[in-house]
């Protein structure tokens, strides 16, 4: 303990100890055991005065290099898409920004209503029956689908397509021990899932887990995999990209039972990785089995319009062997981000974004000149194969102000020399050409 940080002198900790019952701190912890307590001083620097430290962690900050200093073209999962200044406005209000979950749901109106809106916006984005109200991450969100399935069809086996974000499957994978779930992966096909593949592992599944944009920047042939996946019995999920939606067919017009995704891309700047929120949107039929918090519409006793907590499956509301998630479930501040920038775009203006995306990559991908490692269309991300490793490239980039995008490498064996490449809205023309010229300096 430190008297510069802790305002308890030792005579309040010494009342406090005999309140409990112990003469000691040591006493008070003697039912750990030994070999897991911690006995030697904390290794950390001295205190440092107060302009000292401030001075320090400006240094330790100085070390971080955002989209506005170093021109960037990294996606894989996070996007640098434009975030309207009204979102910043609006989630400063202390109404928003002080309140955490609604456990007096009646006292909270403001803030249901809020949610009430965005679970309407995220169904009408993608064409399912309902949302909840939002999820921690896209990650969580995968191994969450997973679990319904699960319960839903009493099977024990779920199929991930390996076009799937990686940081995804490996959640799903980490989870799956919990769960009781076999994990089986469909390698892809050059860049895209083969239905045909897909339906065979699908066999007694419980659910077939695909990506649409997938991480490889491929469109996948989303409905046949879709009907592939129902055919065999399991329940097909697609974590997709809500941007892209602006330009494609909303996944339950092509008969997807649920459809998750990380919603950073609409709303909320990368945040070095996070915080973000995950959606999580699913057909009525597995309405009661959905994690989280759902937000229904009802009216008072004078009759004016209210919301309430309508469902709630967390374990600390319910018997814990009926909870269907043991996490918060909620990023209700983020999911208002997203949702504010929504109504800000409106339906036309998310197509224009998409629209936008699409040309730019398109334009990129003639004034880089690199071929490309997957012969398959594409929305904001597309990915080329470089002379060179991509992770040397990407230094190399770097040390001109260049991040050119993602080492595929990385998580994709035998592919060191493709180099993935996002495209949003915030770039230029004049941007791609910058890329153009020194991915060419440095490649030869």
């Amino acid at each position: 303990m430190s008297a510069g940080y802790l305002s308890l002198t030792d005579a309040d900790r010494e009342e406090m100890l005999a309140a409990i019952g112990v003469s000691s701190v040591d006493e008070l912890y003697e039912q750990v055991p030994e070999g897991v307590r911690f006995t030697r001083e904390l290794d950390v620097p001295p205190a440092l005065p107060e302009a000292a430290l401030v001075r320090h962690l400006e240094e330790l900050a100085a070390r971080n290099v955002h989209g506005g200093v170093e021109l960037s073209f990294l996606g894989a999962g996070i996007y640098d898409h434009y975030v309207p200044a009204v979102v910043d406005v609006l989630l400063s209000r202390g109404e928003f920004l002080t309140a955490y979950t609604p456990y007096q749901p009646e006292m909270s109106q403001g803030v249901l209503q809020a949610i009430f809106e965005y679970q309407t916006a995220i169904c009408e984005l993608t064409g399912m029956d309902v949302s909840n109200a939002s999820g921690y991450d896209g990650c969580t969100v995968a191994a969450d689908a997973c679990f319904v399935a699960k319960h839903a069809s009493d099977r024990s086996k779920v199929v991930l397509a390996e076009t799937l974000n990686p940081q995804v499957r490996q959640v799903v994978k980490t989870y799956a021990r919990g769960f009781g779930l076999e994990v089986v992966e469909v390698a892809h096909d050059g860049g895209t899932t083969d239905p045909d593949r897909l339906a065979a592992a699908a066999n007694d599944a419980a659910a077939v887990i695909f990506q649409q944009p997938n991480f490889l920047g491929c469109l996948e042939p989303a409905p046949e995999l879709a009907r592939a996946a129902a055919e065999a019995g399991a329940r097909p999920v697609v974590h997709v990209d809500l941007v892209s939606l602006g330009l494609l067919e909303a996944p339950g017009a092509y008969g997807c039972a649920m459809a998750i995704g990380e919603g950073q891309s609409v709303g909320c700047p990368p945040l070095y990785g996070g915080p973000h929120y995950g959606f999580f949107a699913a057909k009525d039929e597995f309405v009661r089995r959905m994690p989280g918090r759902i937000v229904g519409e009802t009216v008072d006793t004078g009759g004016e319009r209210g919301f309430v907590l309508t469902l709630q499956t967390r374990e600390q509301h319910i018997r814990r062997e009926k909870a269907t998630s043991n996490i918060t479930t909620n990023q209700t501040l983020l999911a208002l981000a997203g949702l504010v920038t929504l109504a800000w775009l409106g339906p036309q203006g998310l197509r224009e974004v998409g629209e936008t995306c699409t040309a730019l990559a398109g334009y990129a991908k003639e004034q880089l000149g690199l071929p490309l490692a997957f012969d398959r269309p594409t929305f904001k991300e597309f990915a080329v194969r470089l002379p060179l490793p991509a992770r040397d490239v990407i230094r190399e980039a770097r040390a001109r102000g260049v991040h050119p995008g993602y080492p595929v490498g990385r998580d994709y064996p035998g592919m060191d020399d493709v180099l993935l490449v996002a495209l949003t809205e915030k770039r230029t023309p004049a941007d791609i050409d910058r890329l153009a010229e020194v991915l060419h300096e440095v490649c030869g």
